[in-house]
Protein backbone atom coordinates (compact mmCIF):
# COMPACT_ATOMS: atom_id res chain seq x y z
CA UNK A 1 0.00 0.00 0.00
CA UNK A 2 1.47 3.06 -1.00
CA UNK A 3 2.07 5.59 1.94
CA UNK A 4 0.01 8.62 0.80
CA UNK A 5 -3.02 6.48 -0.19
CA UNK A 6 -4.36 6.91 3.55
CA UNK A 7 -4.23 10.34 3.16
CA UNK A 8 -5.77 10.43 -0.06
CA UNK A 9 -8.79 8.56 1.55
CA UNK A 10 -8.95 11.33 4.37
CA UNK A 11 -9.36 14.04 1.95
CA UNK A 12 -11.58 12.47 -0.30
CA UNK A 13 -14.06 11.53 3.06
CA UNK A 14 -13.38 15.19 4.21
CA UNK A 15 -13.83 16.71 0.81
CA UNK A 16 -17.44 14.41 0.39
CA UNK A 17 -18.71 15.33 4.35
CA UNK A 18 -17.90 19.10 3.23
CA UNK A 19 -19.52 18.92 0.10
CA UNK A 20 -22.55 17.48 1.41
CA UNK A 21 -22.77 19.59 4.56
CA UNK A 22 -22.77 22.73 2.66
CA UNK A 23 -24.93 22.00 -0.14
CA UNK A 24 -27.60 20.85 2.40
CA UNK A 25 -27.69 23.57 4.30
CA UNK A 26 -27.73 25.57 1.68
CA UNK A 27 -30.89 23.75 0.16
CA UNK A 28 -32.72 24.50 3.90
CA UNK A 29 -31.38 28.16 4.08
CA UNK A 30 -33.41 28.52 0.51
CA UNK A 31 -36.37 26.28 1.01
CA UNK A 32 -37.25 26.80 4.58
CA UNK A 33 -38.01 29.63 6.82
CA UNK A 34 -36.45 30.52 10.18
CA UNK A 35 -38.76 29.23 12.65
CA UNK A 36 -40.81 26.96 10.21
CA UNK A 37 -41.13 23.24 10.86
CA UNK A 38 -41.40 20.96 7.68
CA UNK A 39 -42.37 16.60 8.63
CA UNK A 40 -40.01 14.57 6.79
CA UNK A 41 -40.87 10.94 8.07
CA UNK A 42 -42.28 10.34 11.74
CA UNK A 43 -40.26 11.62 14.13
CA UNK A 44 -38.35 13.97 12.01
CA UNK A 45 -38.62 17.13 11.03
CA UNK A 46 -37.02 19.57 9.13
CA UNK A 47 -36.21 23.21 10.61
CA UNK A 48 -33.89 26.33 9.84
CA UNK A 49 -32.18 26.99 12.95
CA UNK A 50 -29.24 29.07 13.15
CA UNK A 51 -26.95 27.92 16.08
CA UNK A 52 -24.20 30.47 17.97
CA UNK A 53 -23.02 28.18 20.39
CA UNK A 54 -20.66 24.65 19.41
CA UNK A 55 -22.13 21.17 19.64
CA UNK A 56 -26.18 21.07 20.56
CA UNK A 57 -26.09 24.76 21.48
CA UNK A 58 -23.80 25.18 23.94
CA UNK A 59 -21.20 28.10 24.49
CA UNK A 60 -23.39 30.26 22.78
CA UNK A 61 -21.76 33.79 22.25
CA UNK A 62 -18.53 33.36 22.51
CA UNK A 63 -17.40 32.99 18.89
CA UNK A 64 -13.74 33.37 19.80
CA UNK A 65 -13.41 30.63 22.13
CA UNK A 66 -15.19 28.21 19.85
CA UNK A 67 -13.27 28.86 16.99
CA UNK A 68 -9.96 28.22 18.73
CA UNK A 69 -10.89 25.77 20.94
CA UNK A 70 -11.97 23.97 17.27
CA UNK A 71 -9.24 24.93 15.72
CA UNK A 72 -6.80 23.38 18.53
CA UNK A 73 -9.34 20.25 18.51
CA UNK A 74 -8.76 19.79 14.68
CA UNK A 75 -4.66 20.34 14.73
CA UNK A 76 -4.63 17.36 17.45
CA UNK A 77 -6.58 15.36 15.34
CA UNK A 78 -4.19 16.21 12.32
CA UNK A 79 -1.20 15.33 14.59
CA UNK A 80 -2.08 11.75 15.58
CA UNK A 81 -3.17 11.07 12.10
CA UNK A 82 0.11 12.28 11.41
CA UNK A 83 1.90 9.90 13.38
CA UNK A 84 -0.53 7.19 12.99
CA UNK A 85 -1.45 7.07 9.37
CA UNK A 86 -0.29 3.44 8.77
CA UNK A 87 -3.22 2.28 11.43
CA UNK A 88 -6.01 0.69 9.31
CA UNK A 89 -9.30 2.46 8.40
CA UNK A 90 -7.71 5.48 10.50
CA UNK A 91 -8.38 7.52 7.45
CA UNK A 92 -12.23 7.20 7.77
CA UNK A 93 -13.00 8.80 11.31
CA UNK A 94 -10.13 11.56 10.40
CA UNK A 95 -11.67 12.58 7.15
CA UNK A 96 -15.06 12.31 8.54
CA UNK A 97 -13.93 14.75 11.43
CA UNK A 98 -12.30 16.90 9.53
CA UNK A 99 -15.18 17.22 7.07
CA UNK A 100 -17.81 18.07 9.46
CA UNK A 101 -15.54 20.58 11.81
CA UNK A 102 -14.55 22.76 8.72
CA UNK A 103 -18.07 22.34 7.22
CA UNK A 104 -19.42 23.98 10.62
CA UNK A 105 -15.99 26.03 11.04
CA UNK A 106 -16.59 27.53 7.36
CA UNK A 107 -20.66 28.39 8.18
CA UNK A 108 -18.90 30.45 11.50
CA UNK A 109 -16.53 32.69 9.79
CA UNK A 110 -18.71 33.20 6.81
CA UNK A 111 -22.37 33.68 9.14
CA UNK A 112 -21.22 33.99 12.05
CA UNK A 113 -23.78 31.01 13.17
CA UNK A 114 -24.35 27.33 12.18
CA UNK A 115 -27.67 26.36 10.21
CA UNK A 116 -29.12 23.20 12.07
CA UNK A 117 -32.20 21.53 10.12
CA UNK A 118 -32.77 17.92 11.32
CA UNK A 119 -35.02 18.05 14.53
CA UNK A 120 -35.66 14.50 15.83
CA UNK A 121 -38.47 14.26 18.70
CA UNK A 122 -38.44 14.48 22.29
CA UNK A 123 -36.42 18.08 22.62
CA UNK A 124 -33.20 17.15 21.11
CA UNK A 125 -31.78 20.00 19.65
CA UNK A 126 -31.73 20.58 15.72
CA UNK A 127 -28.59 19.38 14.20
CA UNK A 128 -27.06 19.15 10.70
CA UNK A 129 -24.81 17.03 8.37
CA UNK A 130 -21.36 17.99 10.23
CA UNK A 131 -22.56 17.35 13.06
CA UNK A 132 -23.80 13.48 12.33
CA UNK A 133 -20.44 13.48 10.63
CA UNK A 134 -18.36 14.23 13.60
CA UNK A 135 -20.66 12.01 16.10
CA UNK A 136 -20.02 9.19 13.54
CA UNK A 137 -15.91 10.29 12.94
CA UNK A 138 -15.50 10.02 17.43
CA UNK A 139 -17.00 6.78 17.67
CA UNK A 140 -15.26 5.47 14.50
CA UNK A 141 -11.59 7.01 16.45
CA UNK A 142 -11.99 5.24 19.19
CA UNK A 143 -12.96 2.03 17.29
CA UNK A 144 -9.82 2.56 15.51
CA UNK A 145 -7.80 3.45 18.34
CA UNK A 146 -8.46 0.52 20.45
CA UNK A 147 -8.48 -2.04 18.16
CA UNK A 148 -5.17 -3.72 18.23
CA UNK A 149 -2.59 -2.66 15.48
CA UNK A 150 -2.11 -4.61 12.84
CA UNK A 151 0.66 -7.18 12.41
CA UNK A 152 3.11 -6.06 9.47
CA UNK A 153 2.80 -8.30 6.20
CA UNK A 154 4.96 -10.95 5.37
CA UNK A 155 7.25 -10.29 2.61
CA UNK A 156 10.71 -10.68 1.47
CA UNK A 157 11.92 -8.74 4.60
CA UNK A 158 10.01 -10.52 6.79
CA UNK A 159 11.35 -14.10 5.42
CA UNK A 160 14.80 -12.92 5.67
CA UNK A 161 15.30 -12.18 9.00
CA UNK A 162 14.06 -16.33 10.05
CA UNK A 163 10.97 -18.43 11.12
CA UNK A 164 9.19 -16.55 13.94
CA UNK A 165 9.84 -16.82 17.48
CA UNK A 166 7.39 -19.62 19.62
CA UNK A 167 6.25 -17.93 22.37
CA UNK A 168 7.25 -19.35 25.63
CA UNK A 169 4.79 -21.80 27.05
CA UNK A 170 4.27 -23.35 30.51
CA UNK A 171 5.04 -26.77 31.61
CA UNK A 172 1.47 -29.08 31.96
CA UNK A 173 -0.02 -29.49 34.76
CA UNK A 174 0.58 -32.84 36.20
CA UNK A 175 -2.66 -34.09 38.39
CA UNK A 176 -1.70 -34.64 42.03
CA UNK A 177 -2.82 -37.52 44.02
CA UNK A 178 -5.06 -36.94 47.32
CA UNK A 179 -7.46 -38.36 49.63
CA UNK A 180 -9.80 -38.55 46.86
CA UNK A 181 -7.29 -39.97 44.36
CA UNK A 182 -5.83 -38.66 41.50
CA UNK A 183 -9.36 -37.21 39.04
CA UNK A 184 -10.31 -35.34 42.71
CA UNK A 185 -13.37 -36.39 44.05
CA UNK A 186 -15.46 -39.37 42.54
CA UNK A 187 -18.78 -38.42 44.17
CA UNK A 188 -21.30 -37.08 46.62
Amino acid sequence: MSIHRPYLRALLVLLLVLLLDQLSKRLVSHSIVVGEEVKLLPGISLVDTHNRGVAFGLAAGSQLAVTLLVSVALLALLAYFLTHSSRPLIWLPVGLLLGGALGNLLDRLREGYVVDFVKLPLGWPPFNLADLSIVIGVLLLLLVIERPPAAPPAGPAAESAGPPAEPPTEPPIEPTAGPSGPSGPSGP
